[in-house]
């Protein structure tokens, strides 16, 4: 008798945070090629039908059994925090001892590899900034800014889990200001219409769409990729010519005025942007991101108008 040829297995894809933008843009993504499972504390949404959801904190206990049901191949870790207006302390519950949690179980339940998404903005704007920051510069955008220094702390982590554990292949991918069909400060900055510059200043900006960022995690889940990947998109452009492009009418304001503003409406809550963000619309904090060309065999298909074209009115995440 012919015996029937049995499909391979799926390799089956964690997505923690799914059920964010970023999160459903990758398992939208991931679905095609692989088994994808997800988990969120949030209600998800608009999910491709094959996609297993888990509604589970990852700092609770429940977590442990999507780890002891599933064979899982990989894990990508999205569920990172970004909210200034939380507490402290929950920033590092949920950023540090969440992760923390999620590689120990990647450890103990030998997942081969793990992608993280850290950002650029651990390297932080700075006048004395070299013009294009390798993997391995300081990471000093928590000087000013709290609610970096977690990010920091969970990118160090990350890096510290990559030597200790050299079985699992661990990507960190850092990729510059995100902006397209997500709901992030670049992205909510760049759509104003009439958003405030600081007078004497006009950084270089660098920027990359969604969809590059999915393609780049896509990349990092090839077997034999491993390592720490700055990621950005088309060359870099002053803030100016990506507001003028726009069609933006800037407000330049003097740089006291505009902080003394700002901290004011921060502490009525009717602006969800803490002051050391305007560091970056001040000073240059550009990439260079030519490992992750040349390794991870990463290029970004977004140029700089398409980018612009889902910022301009009417196209909203």
């Amino acid at each position: 008798m012919k015996q029937r040829s049995r499909r391979p297995r799926k390799e089956r894809v964690l997505i923690t945070g799914i059920g964010g933008n970023l999160g459903r843009a990758v398992a939208r993504r991931l679905h095609r090629r692989f088994e994808v499972v997800g988990i969120d504390r949030r209600s998800v949404r608009h999910m491709p039908k094959d996609v297993d959801i888990e509604q589970v904190d990852i700092r609770r206990r429940r977590v442990e059994d999507v780890f002891r049901r599933q064979r899982l191949d990989a894990v990508v870790h999205l569920n990172i925090m970004h909210d200034p207006r939380s507490r402290q302390d929950e920033h590092h519950q949920f950023n540090i001892v969440g992760t923390q949690k999620i590689f120990e179980l990647c450890a103990e339940h030998r997942v081969p590899k793990v992608v993280v998404l850290s950002s650029a903005d651990v390297y932080g704007p700075d006048p004395r900034n070299d013009q294009f920051l390798k993997e391995d510069a300081a990471l000093m955008g928590g000087q000013k800014f709290e609610a970096i220094r977690d990010l920091i702390a969970l990118d160090m982590f990350c890096n510290t889990f990559f030597w200790r554990h050299p079985e699992i292949e661990t990507v960190i991918l850092r990729p510059v200001h995100i902006v397209g069909r997500v709901n992030n400060a670049p992205s909510r900055y760049l759509r104003l219409e009439r958003p405030p510059t600081i007078m004497g200043f006009d950084p270089m900006v660098q920027l990359i769409h969604v969809e590059d960022v999915v393609s780049a995690i896509e990349k990092a889940l090839t077997p034999g990729i491993r390592g720490v990947f700055n990621l950005a998109g088309p060359s870099p452009v002053p803030l100016s010519f990506i507001l003028e492009r726009l069609g933006r009418e800037p407000r330049p304001m003097p740089e006291p005025l505009l902080k003394m503003m700002l901290s004011t409406a921060w502490s009525l809550k009717i602006s969800d942007w803490p002051v050391p963000e305007l560091d970056h619309i001040k000073y240059v904090c550009m990439v260079d991101d030519s490992l992750a060309r040349n390794q991870l065999g990463f290029a970004p298909s977004h140029d700089l108008e398409s980018i612009l074209h889902e910022l301009r009115p009417g196209q909203r995440p």
